[in-house]
Order: structure tokens, then sequence, then C-alpha cells
């Protein structure tokens, strides 16, 4: 006897082995009911575009099979093409239009193998590294792929993937998915001959109803002679009998009623010489016919045509548009017929007049048939008229004449009328589109076209009055970006909109307030008589600007700063006059905001002689460069770099380059402290293995002074990359930017920076070679936040893709622009800030600030 532990080992054996075979009778039961599933399905479906769908539904009843696609060889080019495709994340990102998107992937390979490949991830990406096959479209965590064969060769590949690491494929269901596979190849041949057979039968089906038209074709042609032949017959009775030429009409009104619908019809008689239509006999439920001169009616087109002409109400309109038709002034078109008919009397002399059969709101149709029929019966009685219309001819009164007059000059009145009424309205949009073109669409201020032009003619009229004075106020708002951030976009417009209204309130009626851009206002005082009164204004506008923004709840203090220039005999242009109330906005700005300063205390800070050295020898103030860097995600991440100069002025303190050449009064001298900067740039370059951006103003690109600046590139070497402000390039001459091409031409790195801070304008890096393109921190900010800058990204992203041009976001959070760079794929941002290695560069380290503000 068996001891109980034996006994036990024994009994778990057979139970092991009970539950294999049970696994293995499951897996044939669902094999089993797979295949007659399918086989149903073979059977049942009329088309192939019904097949794929059904095998996909019993596939996923067994697998993981959300993701999953049919790809067949075309017998005729040999190509992959897709025949049935659903997937959970590359339903529009894999290019399915291209002819041969497959042949290079794992797809492609298991056709080429003709053997089943299941790959996780990881197995899937060491092999396209081994160069197996490419990885086309997203990444799946499981994927397995069966060929599909017919007599020995393979046709196709069936494959299933599954996103999600936990929902792997067991061996029972790759094996589910090959017997599939084999009979899948015979199931398509069962529908397709189907599907032929259908077709034979509708073809068959319509040869026979085609015979059956033409026998029911011939028995109505056979109907209409006989109709033909007995309105012969009355109309000769017709022209035998009558006595009266009214009778007549309405006999022939009886005759055409009897072979189509007739409750509107009008018979009009055309008199060539005098170009006058007469309508001898009318009935109409809507319309009352008259007398009228010779137009481009539906009659006087059956008549210049000498042919019957159906209209319905979509050859109306295009008679309307192409101009072949056209209705009088103030016609109703509620009147209008839905389908009209028409059939010239024609003689021997001509065409004489006409017969129109009409219907409304669609109560009837008339078709080529009855457009046959009125041909054959106006050809009849034309003749039967002709001695008539001879005799009333004569008959033609003084009376009727005059009346034909008096609507002709009803008529030209209307369009005179008409006419004036145009002349009008175009007048009206004209204005409307010179405000829209000279305003800002937001405030409804002027702009800077509008601004900059009112303050030429001032300019012009000072020179001829001197006595006439007049100031101009640069204004810049204080921590506007502070606003946009924490109360949004929408409420910084809001705020944009109450500072323009308030600004408003602080000048007289005639004085000129404009939005240059952005926070950016200017003002234009005319008619003063002292500096006092300008700087009335501008105590004004600081006070206004104390009392707090509120919107829902939050409050937020602003402020502005303002620079003031007054007329001088000394300017010339008008962009002098900005220039010095700008380096005056600044100055105001750096010396604690809030407040405003005329420009010439700006230069003269000391004494006269010290303004003359810092107004002329700003290339001798001590210089440094700060150092950014630009972090670079990708794979292959080659070092970049952006250097900035700063100087320490003795008024402005250690401010950037860019701003304290803004004080340059003449151009030989900016042009002097733009070479010595880009010379020490280009020294600091030379000592470091990363690419340098340096920023240059287009200046430098004009023809007196590109020969100077592309000989000291020459000679330097092409160590720095030069950056053009966007505001700058969009305004520069086309000499200016021919030049900035033919830089790019001879290999010397450039870029753009700032762009998109105003505008998003694409034609700029489509048509212009640049090595970088730097994004305003603006934009990058408003990428994450509006879906609409999401959709301008993407267009810079595309040109840029294609012209092989870098981008570099900048911003102040790295998280958020982490997953800006995720998103959009960008791979290059702004980092931090700091001073460079010793021996190149000795300043302390600096923080990061928006690149796009003045530091205070």
């Amino acid at each position: 006897m068996e001891e109980p532990q034996q006994q036990v080992k024994r009994l778990s054996r057979r139970a092991a082995r009970l539950e294999s075979l049970l696994e293995k009778y499951k897996r044939k039961s669902q094999l089993q009911h797979t295949l007659i599933q399918l086989s149903e399905q073979a059977s049942t479906v009329a088309e192939l575009t019904l097949l794929y769908p059904a095998i996909h539904n019993i596939l996923s009843q067994y697998l993981p099979s959300k993701s999953f696609y049919v790809v067949l060889q075309n017998r005729f080019t040999q190509a992959l093409e897709l025949s049935y495709f659903v997937d959970e994340k590359d339903a529009v990102a894999i290019p399915l239009h291209e002819a041969h998107h497959f042949k290079d992937g794992v797809t492609g390979h298991v056709f080429k193998t003709g053997k089943t490949v299941y790959l996780t991830k990881e197995e899937m990406l060491s092999r396209a590294k081994a160069g197996e096959f490419k990885i086309l479209g997203s990444q799946a965590e499981h994927w397995v792929g069966v060929p599909i064969y017919r007599d020995g060769a393979i046709i196709g590949v069936m494959v299933s993937q599954s996103y999600e690491a936990e929902q792997s494929y067991s061996e029972h269901q790759v094996e589910l998915l090959e017997v599939m596979s084999l009979y899948l190849a015979t199931a398509i041949e069962r529908v397709k001959k189907r599907e032929l057979l259908e077709s034979e039968v509708k073809i068959r089906t319509r040869a026979l109803m085609q015979s059956n038209e033409a026998l029911n074709k011939e028995i109505d042609n056979r109907k209409r002679a006989l109709e033909r032949q007995q309105i012969l017959f009355q109309i000769s009775e017709l022209a035998t009998q009558f006595s009266d030429i009214d009778d007549v009409y309405k006999q022939v009104h009886d005759i055409i009623r009897s072979i189509t619908f007739a409750d509107n019809l009008y018979i009009a008689l055309y008199n060539k010489e005098e170009q006058w239509l007469t309508f001898p006999y009318s009935v109409d439920e809507k319309t009352r016919y008259k007398t009228r001169s010779f137009a481009k009616g539906y009659s006087e087109l059956v008549i210049r045509t000498e042919q019957s002409q159906l209209i319905d109400c979509t050859r109306a309109k295009a008679l309307a548009m192409e101009g072949i038709v056209e209705r009088p002034a103030g016609y109703n078109h509620n009147l209008a017929a839905t389908s009209w008919l028409g059939a010239p009397l024609k003689t021997a002399t001509g065409v004489i007049g006409l017969i129109a059969c009409q219907a409304y709101d669609h109560k009837y149709e008339f078709d080529y048939d009855d457009v046959e029929l009125i041909s054959f019966v106006s050809n009849q009685i034309a003749s039967v008229l002709q001695t008539h219309l001879a005799n009333q001819a004569l008959k033609i009164s003084h009376q009727q004449l005059e009346h034909r007059v008096a609507e002709k000059t009803k008529e030209l009145q209307q369009t005179n009328l008409h006419l004036q009424m145009q002349m009008e309205e175009r007048k009206k949009i004209e204005q409307q589109l010179y405000h829209d073109a000279h305003h800002d669409s937001l405030t409804g201020l002027p702009n800077r076209s509008l601004f900059l032009t009112q303050l030429e003619k001032t300019l012009k009229k000072h020179h001829r009055y001197p006595e006439d004075n007049f100031a101009v106020l640069f204004i810049d708002l204080d921590k506007f970006k502070d606003i946009n951030d924490e109360l949004g976009h929408q409420a910084g417009d809001q705020f944009l909109v109450w500072v323009s209204q308030s600004f408003s309130e602080c000048i007289r009626e005639h004085d000129l307030l404009a939005r240059l851009a952005g926070d950016e206002f200017v003002v234009l005082l005319d008619h003063l008589t002292d500096r006092q009164q300008a700087e009335d204004v501008a105590k004004r506008i600081i006070k206004v600007m104390q009392q707090p923004f509120c919107l829902k709840g939050v409050c937020m203090q602003s402020g502005a700063s303002i620079g003031i220039t007054y007329s001088n005999k000394l300017y010339r242009n008008t962009d002098e006059i900005i220039r010095d109330a700008d380096a005056a906005m600044y100055y105001a700005k750096n010396a604690g905001r809030g407040r405003y300063e005329f420009y010439h205390p700006l230069l003269s800070a000391s004494s006269s002689a010290q303004k003359q050295h810092d107004q002329h020898h700003l290339d001798k103030l001590p210089t440094h460069f700060r150092y950014t860097e630009i972090v670079n995600w990708s794979d292959s991440a080659e070092p970049i770099g952006f250097i900035e100069a700063f100087g320490e002025h003795p008024v402005l303190g250690s401010t950037s380059f860019d701003i304290l050449k803004k004080f340059a009064a003449e151009k030989p001298q900016h042009l002097e402290i733009e070479l010595q900067l880009l010379k020490k740039a280009q020294d600091v370059a030379a000592c470091r293995n990363d690419d340098i951006l340096f920023n240059c103003s287009t200046m430098l690109l004009e023809n007196n002074h590109f020969d100077v600046l592309k000989q000291q590139l020459v000679t330097e070497g092409n160590a720095l990359c030069l950056l053009f402000e966007e505001s700058e390039i969009r305004f520069a001459s086309s000499q200016q930017i021919l030049n900035l091409k033919s830089l790019a031409e001879m290999g010397i790195p450039i870029g753009l920076n700032n762009f998109g801070k105003d505008r998003c304008d694409l034609t700029l890096i489509s048509q212009i070679d640049f090595t970088y393109v730097l994004l305003s921190s603006t934009f990058s900010k408003r990428v994450l936040q509006q879906t609409s800058y999401e959709v301008q990204l993407q267009g810079i992203l595309a040109v840029t893709q294609v012209k092989g041009i870098k981008v570099i976001a900048r911003g102040p959070a790295i998280l958020n622009f982490r997953s800006l760079l995720e998103k959009h794929g960008l791979q290059l941002f702004f980092g931090k800030q700091r001073a460079l290695d010793k021996g190149q560069e000795t300043c302390a380290f600096i923080p990061t600030f928006d690149n796009e503000s003045i530091p205070s």
C-alpha cells in the first residue's frame, strides 16, 4: 500500500496533466471558434472594407488588439499598401500616403523573412539600432507581426501591437494570429469573388434596364409624332379661320396648354428698328407685362440667340453672374419664376418675337421634351402672326412713344440713384480702410505710421514758424510684464485699453496720443510756449498711473517712465526726435521709474565737458561680457553660448551697450563702437570651443559700412554668429537685406534675435539662410499659455526644419520650458547667465533676467 506522501505526489502529477490537457482543449476550442467566426464573416460580408473590421472584432475577444492593421502587396507595383488600419496613437501621425512606407520598417522585415516576429520595445530598439529595420510611427511596448500566405507565396502581413507594458502577447495569442493569417487569404479571395459576382449582376441588370428604356423611348417617340400631327391640324385650322388676333392668341394658348404646363404664358413681339418689346398677350398669376426697351432679360436672350431657352434656378444664377442676364433696379426677386421656357417666333425676315411659359414656386419643371414641343409650335404659328404684325406696325401712336420714353427716363433715374449710392458706400469703405490702417486694433489709438506722419508735418511747420514749439513724450509702462504674468494676457489687453483711455484724459483735444507697440505710447504736444506745459502733461500721466489696476478682485500697481524731447531747430528728421525721447525714457527708467526726464539733462549729467566725453567716447567705457549658456537636450549636444557687452556709464551705471549705443549722436561713432565691440567679442570667441552668438545692429549692413564689416570678419575669422534684431530686419532696406544674404553666402553664421515678439513673420526665416533663430521670451511664454501660439510655433518649426535652422527658446522657468521641449520638439533654450572664465573676461556672477527689459 502506497504511503500518503506518494499518493499526494501522484495525484498532483495527474492534476497538472489534467490542467495541461484542459488548457490545450481551451486553446483548440478558441481556435475552432475563431475559424468558424472568420468563415461566417467571409460568407456574409459583401465587400473587403467590412471584412477587416470583422476580423479585428474577432481578435479583440482573445488578445490586446486596439492597435491593429493589415498590409497587402500590390501585385502590379509590388509595393506594400495599407488595407486596414486602427491605432491608438498613430491615427494621423504616420505618413499613410507614402507608397513605400512599410517596406523599410519592421512590417517590411516580416514580409521579407516570411516569419512571425514578436518584439518587445527593448528588442525592437536594439534590432533597429543594429540596422535590421527602421522604427516608424509611435513606439509600441509589444509588437507582433504574422505573414499572410496564399498558394505558398507571401502576400502581406497582419500586425497587432500594444502601447501598455503590462499587455503582452502569450504564446497562445501569437499562435491564434498565425492561424488567422492562414485562413485570411482564403477569406479575402471569397469576398473578392462575391464582389465580382455582384458587380457582374449589376452590369447585366443595368444592360437589361437600358434595353427596356430604349423600348420605352421608341414608344414615346411614336406618341410624340402623333401629338405633333394633331397640333399641325389645329394650327392649320387656326391659320384659315381666324378673324381677330386676340382670338388667335387665346387659341394658341389653348394649343400649348394641351401639350405642356401653360398656366402662365405670354407672347412678346420684337421691334428691331426701335429696340422695343411689346406684350400683346399675357396670362400670368404674378407678373404684369408692359412694353419695355430691349435689355438683357430672358426674352431678349431668346431673340438674340434665335434659339429656344430653358432656364431653371441654377442657370438663372449663372446667367446673372456672367452678366448675360441683368435684372432692372428695384426688381422683386420673390416674383421670379423657378422654371422658364421660351421659343423664338421665326419668319423669313427674321425673329419677330417669342412665346414663353413659366412656373412659380417649383409648381412645374420644364424639360427638354417641352423645349422641343414649344419650338415646333412656335415655328408653325410665326407665319400666322406675321400678317397681323405688319398691319399693327402702322398703328403705333405718339402716346405709346411718350410712354416708352417716360419708362426709359425712370429707369435711367433709378440707375443714376443706384450709382450715387454705390459711390457713397465706396467712400465710407475707403474711409474705414484708412482708419484701420492708421489705428491700433486693440486701443483704437493712432498707430506708429499715423504718428510719424503727423510728427513730420509738425517738424516742417516748426521749421517755418520756429516760435510754434512742440514736444514728444515717449512713455513706457512699468511692471507691464508682471500684469501679464499674474493676470494673463487678456487682462494685459484690458489694462492697455484702460491706460489709453486714461492718457487721453490727460491731454488736450488737438494733441495726439498713439501706441507704438506693446506697452510703448507716445504723445505729440503742439502749440507750446514753454517746457512747463510738457512737464504738466507728464505729471498728470504719472499721477494717473499711480492708481492700481484691479481685475476680478486682484489689484496690480503699475507706473510710467516718460522721456521728453522739446522742439529744436537742429532736428532734421523724425528719427532723431524719437531717438532722443527714447533715450530720455531709458534714463528715467534706470533712474528709478515712475518719473519723467527731458532729453538734454540725460546727456549733461555733470558738466558740458563731461557731457561731450560721455556722448562721444562711449568706446572708452570699461567693458565686460556676460555669458549665457544655451542648453541642448539633443543626443549630439554641441555647446552654444550667447555673450552680451556691458559698460560702466557715469550716469546710467552698469548698462548694456545695446542701450548705450543709442546715446551716440553721430553714425560714425556708432559704427566705431559696433566694430570695437565686435572685435572684443571675436577675441572672446576665439578662446572658446562653443558657438558664440553676439548682437549687432543693422547699421553695419549699410553699403558705406558693409565693406568694413566684411574686412574685419575675414581678418578675424568666423568664430561668431552675428545676431540681428527681428524688429530691425523687418524695417531694413532692400540693400541691407541683400548684404545680410551675402554674409550667409560667405559662410558667416547669422541669426535672428527676439523673433515673434510683436508678430510672427515666416517670410523672414524662409527667405534668408539664418543659422539660428532666437524666439522672444514673450512668444515662448505665450506658447505655453495659448493654443493659438502653438499653431504659430508649428509653422516656425516646419520652415526651420526644411531650411536647417536651429531654434532657441528663452524664458524664466526651466520646468515649463522642459515641457515645451517635450511637447513641440524644441531642443535648445536659454540657461543661466554667468561670468566668462578667467583669462577671457572677469566679472561677477549675474542672475538671469528678462532680455527684453532693462534691469533696474
